[in-house]
């Protein structure tokens, strides 16, 4: 959400700003509904002020005896505006109000300009891609025999449906895991189990509602399931003034999530790598202004060390202006090397939020030896994508004959297993 003072400090700085967003102007527009809204505070003041007036100069005429007909009269009418004004005022705020909650979060100075991923900026690269002695498959092509059941999951529920069963699902549940332990027992997040249904409000805090209805699931009594643990964590602080020795605040779940997928339609349809249904592992961090940089940089890192980790080749992106998220000011994203496919995909996104969250939500804290509050800085980065993580481990560790092994680092999950054999 969007402060209108800043906008009305600097209106051409935030349209210069919309325009890195391939949006246009709309600072003349908001001023305007800002103005007439300020324009009917005024008036009702001074309407409330001169019905106080007048009230008591009723009382004295009648107590001169004099006749306060034409005062009465007034105080009537100023009576029957007051209402009007407010109700006015109110449709006018709502109306601001509307307009901001769909206006995307400004890019931070060093986010690069562009339309789409193809105007993404690579920032560095890790790990060597495998030289195979055999042609390299996909993973659909290699998950059936090992428990990806893409046909049952289907019949069942529908396209992006998949039953995990077997050596698939054993290998799920020891990614989740390594996952959770490497972020809490290593870097410090806190583990949450936290509700999967959430109430609008919720969704409006994280920037999911209201312009993102369609891309989600919502339940007969008005309740959404949701799209990743981020909105859970976030709202864990929304409405409240924290102190500024409780930051930072470092969350960390493993959750199922739930997306409609309406903007993806005809994308990924074969295979794992776009769900309805999927889990993931998300961090969330709720930091002070000043610390919000550092703290990017290090949750990045930690989505990074999982995959360092896991021996997966993998690229940091820096997303431009036409491809990062509604609430991110920069958003890096981590592409995974699939051998199978030949090209890297996304397994991770990082951002920071500035204070566009916490506007929402209404989250500030208090800054020591000063009594004011201010809004603190939300960001949010996944740790990893299970799902396709699954799927980066089989393109990357699949054998000649079908298996798969076992990255070192997952095998006590797996009671010692050192490769996945495949069904006959």
């Amino acid at each position: 959400m969007h402060d209108i003072r800043s906008i009305r400090d600097d209106p051409e700085a935030f349209d210069r700003a919309l325009a890195r967003r391939g949006l246009a102007p709309l600072s003349a527009d908001l001023l305007a509904l800002d103005e007439r809204r300020r324009a009917l505070i005024t008036e009702a003041q001074t309407v409330q002020a001169r019905r106080n007036e007048a009230s008591k100069a009723i009382g004295a005429a009648k107590a001169r005896r004099d006749d306060p007909t034409d005062l009465m009269a007034e105080v009537a009418a100023l009576k029957e505006r007051m209402p009007q004004i407010d109700a006015e005022e109110k449709a006018v705020g709502e109306q601001l109000n509307g307009v901001l909650a769909t206006i995307p979060n400004l890019p931070l100075s060093d986010v690069p300009f562009g339309r789409d991923e193809d105007d993404n900026a690579l920032v560095d690269s890790h790990g060597t891609p495998r030289a195979f002695d055999f042609p390299p498959k996909e993973h659909d092509a290699i998950g059936p025999a090992l428990g990806l059941d893409f046909e049952t999951g289907a019949a069942m529920s529908g396209a992006r449906f998949t039953v995990v069963r077997g050596a698939a699902a054993r290998l799920h549940r020891a990614l989740g895991q390594f996952m959770l332990d490497t972020l809490t027992g290593e870097h410090g997040y806190e583990e949450v189990v936290p509700p999967l249904l959430v109430r609008d409000e919720a969704l409006f805090g994280t920037g999911q509602l209201p312009k993102f209805a369609e891309d989600l699931f919502r339940t007969t009594d008005g309740r959404w399931l949701i799209p990743t643990a981020e909105v859970s964590l976030t709202n864990i602080v929304a409405g409240k003034i924290l102190s500024q020795q409780e930051l930072p605040l470092r969350f960390a779940a493993l959750t199922a999530c739930f997306r409609s997928e309406a903007g993806a339609a005809g994308r990924d349809t074969r295979g794992y790598i776009r769900q309805h249904q999927f889990e993931k592992v998300e961090m969330v961090s709720i930091v002070t202004p000043d610390a919000s940089e550092a703290e990017h940089e290090r949750m990045t890192l930690c989505a990074e060390g999982i995959l360092d980790t896991l021996g997966l080749p993998f690229r940091r992106m820096k997303l431009c202006t036409g491809d990062m998220g509604f609430t991110a000011a920069r958003t890096y994203d981590l592409e995974v090397w699939l051998p199978g496919q030949d090209r890297y995909r996304e397994i991770s996104s990082c951002s920071t939020c500035t204070d566009f969250q916490a506007r929402r939500m209404n989250t500030r804290y208090r800054p020591e030896g000063e009594k004011g509050t201010r809004f603190v800085h939300t960001l949010n980065g996944s740790g990893l994508a299970v799902g396709r993580t699954l799927v980066a481990v089989l393109e990357n560790y699949q054998q000649a004959g079908g298996s798969v092994a076992v990255p070192e680092v997952l095998r006590p999950y797996l009671g010692g297993l050192e490769l996945l054999e495949a069904r006959g």
